[in-house]
């Protein structure tokens, strides 16, 4: 069963740029310049989505002279992961065996 938390996180990660930011930060470590110019989004709605990823967790900000560099953290995409590869164990584990409830 999925947490709250990793819940939340399908959500935040689910936004197509969300995913997009993400992606590109598995790769590497990039600067808001360098993700407006990969996306194509406005730096003020990538600015807002990047606030989102770091507040839930997703992401991690390193500060380098005027700039500010995020970085994916593998370890929270590994758990949300460990949680969807579970699911899939038990869907396989019972699915020979798995109950059906009659409609009303």
């Amino acid at each position: 069963m999925l947490t709250s938390v990793e819940t939340d996180l399908i959500r935040v990660i689910a936004d197509p740029l969300r995913l997009q930011i993400v992606t590109l930060l598995a790769r590497e470590t990039l600067c808001t310049t360098h993700l407006v110019e990969e996306t194509g989004a406005r730096q003020t709605n990538l600015s807002n989505h990047l606030r989102v990823l770091r507040e839930a967790g997703v992401v991690e900000t390193e500060p380098c002279g005027r700039f500010t560099y995020y970085k994916l953290r593998p370890d929270v995409i590994e758990t949300l992961a460990a949680s969807f590869a579970e699911l899939a164990a038990t869907a396989r584990a019972t699915a020979d065996t798995a109950r059906k409830r009659s409609c009303p």
